[in-house]
Protein backbone atom coordinates (compact mmCIF):
# COMPACT_ATOMS: atom_id res chain seq x y z
CA UNK A 1 0.00 0.00 0.00
CA UNK A 2 1.10 3.72 -0.53
CA UNK A 3 -0.11 6.92 0.30
CA UNK A 4 -1.41 9.16 -1.47
CA UNK A 5 -0.48 13.08 -1.45
CA UNK A 6 -3.22 13.61 0.94
CA UNK A 7 -2.41 10.75 3.22
CA UNK A 8 -4.83 8.81 2.55
CA UNK A 9 -4.26 4.93 0.66
CA UNK A 10 -4.04 5.03 -2.96
CA UNK A 11 -4.11 1.41 -3.05
CA UNK A 12 -1.34 -0.93 -3.97
CA UNK A 13 2.00 0.01 -6.10
CA UNK A 14 1.57 -1.09 -9.43
CA UNK A 15 4.96 -2.63 -11.21
CA UNK A 16 5.52 -2.80 -14.92
CA UNK A 17 4.84 -6.61 -15.75
CA UNK A 18 7.26 -6.70 -18.50
CA UNK A 19 10.28 -4.82 -20.95
CA UNK A 20 7.75 -3.57 -23.08
CA UNK A 21 5.59 -1.71 -20.48
CA UNK A 22 8.42 -0.41 -18.84
CA UNK A 23 10.29 0.86 -21.83
CA UNK A 24 7.06 2.57 -23.16
CA UNK A 25 7.19 4.17 -19.18
CA UNK A 26 10.36 5.49 -19.52
CA UNK A 27 10.13 7.08 -22.88
CA UNK A 28 6.82 8.46 -21.35
CA UNK A 29 8.54 10.54 -18.66
CA UNK A 30 11.13 10.85 -21.17
CA UNK A 31 9.01 12.64 -23.60
CA UNK A 32 7.16 14.95 -20.15
CA UNK A 33 11.08 15.70 -19.14
CA UNK A 34 11.67 16.98 -23.20
CA UNK A 35 8.57 18.85 -23.20
CA UNK A 36 9.71 20.54 -19.59
CA UNK A 37 12.61 21.84 -21.21
CA UNK A 38 10.45 23.28 -24.54
CA UNK A 39 8.29 24.83 -21.92
CA UNK A 40 10.86 26.75 -20.26
CA UNK A 41 11.96 28.35 -23.65
CA UNK A 42 15.55 27.75 -25.21
CA UNK A 43 17.97 29.68 -24.29
CA UNK A 44 18.74 33.00 -26.27
CA UNK A 45 22.16 33.49 -27.91
CA UNK A 46 23.27 35.55 -25.13
CA UNK A 47 22.55 32.52 -22.84
CA UNK A 48 24.39 30.35 -24.87
CA UNK A 49 27.59 32.79 -25.53
CA UNK A 50 27.76 33.09 -21.67
CA UNK A 51 27.49 29.39 -20.82
CA UNK A 52 30.18 28.94 -23.91
CA UNK A 53 32.57 31.74 -22.19
CA UNK A 54 31.81 29.86 -18.90
CA UNK A 55 32.87 26.36 -20.24
CA UNK A 56 35.47 27.59 -21.33
CA UNK A 57 37.02 29.07 -18.74
CA UNK A 58 36.83 26.22 -16.61
CA UNK A 59 38.67 23.77 -19.28
CA UNK A 60 41.64 26.84 -19.74
CA UNK A 61 41.61 26.48 -15.31
CA UNK A 62 41.77 22.74 -15.53
CA UNK A 63 44.95 23.15 -18.25
CA UNK A 64 46.50 25.86 -16.64
CA UNK A 65 46.48 23.74 -13.20
CA UNK A 66 47.90 20.66 -14.94
CA UNK A 67 50.40 22.70 -16.47
CA UNK A 68 51.44 23.70 -13.22
CA UNK A 69 51.96 20.03 -11.92
CA UNK A 70 55.22 20.51 -13.55
CA UNK A 71 56.21 23.79 -13.08
CA UNK A 72 60.33 23.68 -14.29
CA UNK A 73 59.04 22.09 -17.69
CA UNK A 74 56.32 24.88 -17.85
CA UNK A 75 59.23 27.25 -17.47
CA UNK A 76 61.82 25.55 -19.51
CA UNK A 77 59.15 25.81 -22.58
CA UNK A 78 58.44 29.62 -21.62
CA UNK A 79 62.28 30.48 -21.90
CA UNK A 80 62.39 28.19 -25.19
CA UNK A 81 59.43 30.13 -26.48
CA UNK A 82 61.15 33.55 -25.26
CA UNK A 83 64.14 33.36 -26.81
CA UNK A 84 63.10 31.12 -29.82
CA UNK A 85 60.63 34.35 -31.03
CA UNK A 86 63.53 37.17 -29.99
CA UNK A 87 65.87 35.58 -32.91
CA UNK A 88 63.72 37.10 -35.38
CA UNK A 89 63.59 40.76 -33.94
CA UNK A 90 68.08 39.80 -33.64
CA UNK A 91 67.68 39.00 -37.47
CA UNK A 92 66.27 42.54 -38.10
CA UNK A 93 68.77 44.22 -36.08
CA UNK A 94 71.63 42.47 -37.49
CA UNK A 95 69.79 44.07 -40.85
CA UNK A 96 70.33 47.64 -39.68
CA UNK A 97 73.71 46.80 -38.32
CA UNK A 98 74.03 47.01 -42.54
CA UNK A 99 71.63 49.87 -43.45
CA UNK A 100 70.33 52.82 -41.60
CA UNK A 101 66.57 52.62 -42.89
CA UNK A 102 64.32 49.55 -44.09
CA UNK A 103 62.34 51.15 -46.75
CA UNK A 104 62.25 54.34 -45.37
CA UNK A 105 62.18 53.22 -41.67
CA UNK A 106 63.94 53.53 -38.73
CA UNK A 107 65.06 50.45 -36.51
CA UNK A 108 62.55 51.91 -33.97
CA UNK A 109 60.07 52.20 -36.42
CA UNK A 110 60.41 48.77 -37.33
CA UNK A 111 60.06 47.48 -33.86
CA UNK A 112 56.99 49.47 -33.57
CA UNK A 113 55.48 46.76 -36.16
CA UNK A 114 57.34 43.90 -35.18
CA UNK A 115 55.98 44.42 -31.23
CA UNK A 116 51.93 45.41 -32.21
CA UNK A 117 52.66 42.13 -34.79
CA UNK A 118 53.30 40.05 -31.96
CA UNK A 119 51.57 41.04 -28.96
CA UNK A 120 48.49 40.58 -31.41
CA UNK A 121 49.40 37.49 -32.73
CA UNK A 122 50.35 35.99 -29.76
CA UNK A 123 47.44 36.88 -27.96
CA UNK A 124 45.39 34.46 -30.61
CA UNK A 125 47.56 31.95 -30.43
CA UNK A 126 47.48 31.62 -27.34
CA UNK A 127 43.34 31.88 -27.04
CA UNK A 128 42.68 30.70 -30.43
CA UNK A 129 45.83 28.51 -32.26
CA UNK A 130 44.14 24.93 -31.08
CA UNK A 131 41.58 25.56 -34.35
CA UNK A 132 44.94 24.49 -36.40
CA UNK A 133 44.29 20.84 -35.01
CA UNK A 134 40.44 20.34 -36.11
CA UNK A 135 41.76 18.18 -39.69
CA UNK A 136 43.35 16.15 -37.49
CA UNK A 137 40.35 15.65 -35.08
CA UNK A 138 37.83 15.23 -37.73
CA UNK A 139 40.45 12.24 -39.45
CA UNK A 140 40.84 10.88 -36.06
CA UNK A 141 37.36 10.74 -35.42
CA UNK A 142 37.52 12.30 -32.43
CA UNK A 143 35.36 15.56 -33.18
CA UNK A 144 32.94 13.54 -32.27
CA UNK A 145 33.27 13.14 -28.67
CA UNK A 146 32.77 17.26 -28.98
CA UNK A 147 29.92 17.38 -30.63
CA UNK A 148 28.14 15.23 -28.19
CA UNK A 149 28.79 17.60 -24.89
CA UNK A 150 26.55 20.01 -23.82
CA UNK A 151 28.71 22.62 -24.90
CA UNK A 152 29.35 25.00 -27.75
CA UNK A 153 32.16 22.96 -30.25
CA UNK A 154 33.94 26.49 -30.38
CA UNK A 155 34.60 26.88 -26.69
CA UNK A 156 35.31 23.35 -26.29
CA UNK A 157 37.77 23.99 -29.51
CA UNK A 158 39.10 26.88 -28.14
CA UNK A 159 40.00 25.59 -24.46
CA UNK A 160 41.30 22.03 -25.83
CA UNK A 161 45.01 21.60 -24.69
CA UNK A 162 45.45 25.36 -23.57
CA UNK A 163 49.27 26.18 -24.19
CA UNK A 164 50.10 28.85 -21.33
CA UNK A 165 53.72 28.16 -22.47
CA UNK A 166 52.51 30.74 -25.61
CA UNK A 167 52.81 33.65 -23.05
CA UNK A 168 56.72 33.78 -23.99
CA UNK A 169 55.76 35.06 -27.66
CA UNK A 170 53.79 37.88 -26.22
CA UNK A 171 56.19 38.79 -23.23
CA UNK A 172 58.68 39.31 -25.93
CA UNK A 173 56.61 41.27 -28.18
CA UNK A 174 55.67 43.12 -25.23
CA UNK A 175 59.39 43.83 -24.67
CA UNK A 176 60.31 45.22 -28.46
CA UNK A 177 57.15 47.25 -28.32
CA UNK A 178 58.13 49.10 -24.83
CA UNK A 179 61.56 49.69 -26.30
CA UNK A 180 59.57 50.98 -29.66
CA UNK A 181 57.63 53.55 -27.28
CA UNK A 182 61.17 54.45 -24.98
CA UNK A 183 63.05 55.27 -28.54
CA UNK A 184 60.26 56.49 -31.09
CA UNK A 185 60.32 60.66 -30.73
CA UNK A 186 56.38 61.83 -31.29
CA UNK A 187 54.49 63.12 -29.36
CA UNK A 188 52.19 60.85 -27.80
CA UNK A 189 48.79 62.88 -27.55
CA UNK A 190 45.74 60.65 -26.45
CA UNK A 191 44.66 59.44 -29.64
CA UNK A 192 48.12 58.45 -30.48
CA UNK A 193 47.90 56.42 -27.32
CA UNK A 194 44.14 55.00 -27.74
CA UNK A 195 44.90 53.74 -31.60
CA UNK A 196 48.28 51.69 -30.36
CA UNK A 197 46.09 50.29 -27.99
CA UNK A 198 43.32 49.57 -30.22
CA UNK A 199 46.25 48.10 -32.49
CA UNK A 200 47.10 45.63 -30.27
CA UNK A 201 43.35 44.25 -29.21
CA UNK A 202 41.99 44.81 -33.04
CA UNK A 203 44.78 42.77 -34.28
CA UNK A 204 44.34 39.87 -31.75
CA UNK A 205 40.72 39.83 -33.17
CA UNK A 206 41.75 39.59 -36.38
CA UNK A 207 44.25 37.15 -36.60
CA UNK A 208 41.66 35.24 -33.87
CA UNK A 209 39.07 35.46 -37.03
CA UNK A 210 42.30 34.33 -39.27
CA UNK A 211 42.65 30.87 -37.07
CA UNK A 212 38.71 29.93 -36.85
CA UNK A 213 38.05 30.34 -40.20
CA UNK A 214 41.27 27.79 -41.09
CA UNK A 215 39.91 26.00 -38.52
CA UNK A 216 36.43 25.79 -40.63
CA UNK A 217 38.00 25.09 -43.81
CA UNK A 218 39.39 21.78 -42.49
CA UNK A 219 36.15 20.96 -42.13
CA UNK A 220 36.29 20.46 -45.58
CA UNK A 221 40.23 19.64 -46.43
CA UNK A 222 41.58 18.04 -43.63
CA UNK A 223 45.32 18.58 -44.25
CA UNK A 224 45.15 22.26 -45.08
CA UNK A 225 46.93 23.18 -42.15
CA UNK A 226 50.15 24.22 -43.79
CA UNK A 227 47.41 26.46 -45.93
CA UNK A 228 46.25 28.08 -42.18
CA UNK A 229 49.87 28.69 -41.09
CA UNK A 230 50.45 31.13 -44.23
CA UNK A 231 48.19 33.17 -43.20
CA UNK A 232 48.72 32.84 -38.95
CA UNK A 233 52.53 32.22 -39.07
CA UNK A 234 53.24 34.09 -42.09
CA UNK A 235 50.66 37.09 -41.49
CA UNK A 236 52.55 38.02 -38.68
CA UNK A 237 55.77 38.00 -40.06
CA UNK A 238 54.85 39.99 -43.33
CA UNK A 239 53.67 42.50 -40.49
CA UNK A 240 56.79 42.29 -38.88
CA UNK A 241 57.97 44.71 -41.43
CA UNK A 242 57.21 47.87 -43.43
CA UNK A 243 54.51 47.72 -46.18
CA UNK A 244 57.48 49.66 -48.44
CA UNK A 245 59.67 46.99 -48.93
CA UNK A 246 56.84 44.88 -50.54
CA UNK A 247 55.50 45.43 -53.73
CA UNK A 248 51.30 47.16 -54.14
CA UNK A 249 49.69 43.80 -54.66
CA UNK A 250 51.04 42.28 -51.97
CA UNK A 251 49.70 45.29 -49.50
CA UNK A 252 46.35 45.54 -51.72
CA UNK A 253 45.71 41.81 -50.70
CA UNK A 254 46.26 41.75 -46.93
CA UNK A 255 44.50 45.06 -46.98
CA UNK A 256 41.35 44.31 -49.41
CA UNK A 257 41.06 39.98 -49.29
CA UNK A 258 42.43 38.81 -46.07
CA UNK A 259 42.65 42.26 -43.87
CA UNK A 260 45.84 41.66 -41.90
CA UNK A 261 46.61 44.98 -43.05
CA UNK A 262 44.09 46.48 -40.24
CA UNK A 263 46.04 44.48 -37.24
CA UNK A 264 48.86 47.17 -37.65
CA UNK A 265 50.26 48.28 -41.08
CA UNK A 266 47.31 51.58 -41.62
CA UNK A 267 47.24 52.24 -37.84
CA UNK A 268 50.94 52.67 -37.95
CA UNK A 269 51.23 54.88 -40.81
CA UNK A 270 48.65 57.27 -39.13
CA UNK A 271 50.77 57.07 -35.53
CA UNK A 272 54.43 57.23 -36.97
CA UNK A 273 52.95 59.81 -39.41
CA UNK A 274 53.60 57.85 -42.10
CA UNK A 275 51.64 58.29 -45.85
CA UNK A 276 50.07 55.19 -46.85
CA UNK A 277 51.58 53.54 -49.97
CA UNK A 278 47.75 52.69 -51.42
CA UNK A 279 46.73 56.28 -51.14
CA UNK A 280 43.59 55.24 -48.78
CA UNK A 281 41.45 58.14 -47.32
CA UNK A 282 42.56 58.91 -43.96
CA UNK A 283 39.86 57.35 -41.98
CA UNK A 284 40.61 53.75 -43.11
CA UNK A 285 43.29 53.92 -40.52
CA UNK A 286 40.86 54.30 -37.84
CA UNK A 287 38.80 51.28 -39.09
CA UNK A 288 40.30 48.35 -37.34
CA UNK A 289 37.82 47.85 -35.02
CA UNK A 290 35.05 47.99 -37.22
CA UNK A 291 37.04 45.63 -39.51
CA UNK A 292 37.10 43.21 -36.71
CA UNK A 293 33.79 43.22 -35.61
CA UNK A 294 32.95 42.32 -39.50
CA UNK A 295 35.17 39.55 -39.56
CA UNK A 296 33.68 38.20 -36.37
CA UNK A 297 30.42 38.07 -38.33
CA UNK A 298 31.96 36.26 -41.41
CA UNK A 299 33.59 34.09 -39.13
CA UNK A 300 30.35 33.24 -37.21
CA UNK A 301 29.43 32.07 -40.82
CA UNK A 302 32.45 30.28 -41.68
CA UNK A 303 32.15 28.34 -38.44
CA UNK A 304 28.31 27.37 -38.68
CA UNK A 305 29.00 26.33 -42.61
CA UNK A 306 31.77 24.15 -41.24
CA UNK A 307 30.02 22.25 -38.36
CA UNK A 308 27.08 21.44 -41.14
CA UNK A 309 29.50 20.37 -43.55
CA UNK A 310 31.33 18.04 -41.17
CA UNK A 311 31.17 13.77 -41.90
CA UNK A 312 31.85 11.41 -38.83
CA UNK A 313 34.48 9.10 -39.89
CA UNK A 314 32.47 6.67 -38.14
CA UNK A 315 35.70 5.75 -36.38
Amino acid sequence: MADGPDGTAAGPLRVAEGPAEAEGTAAGERAGGRAGVLAEGRPGPGARALWGVRAWGFTVAMWVRSTMVYRTSFLIMLVVGFVTTFLDFVAIMIMFSHVRALGGFALPEVAFLYGTSSVAFGLADLLLGQFERIGRRVRDGTMDVLLTRPVPVLAQVAADRFALRRLGRILQGALVLGWALWRLELDWTLWRALLTASMVLCGAVIFGCVFVVGGAFQFWAQDATEVQSAFTYGGTTLLQYPPTVFGKELVRGVTYVVPLAFVNWLPALRVLGRDDPLGLPGWVDFAAPAVALLCCALTGLAWRAGLRAYRSTGS
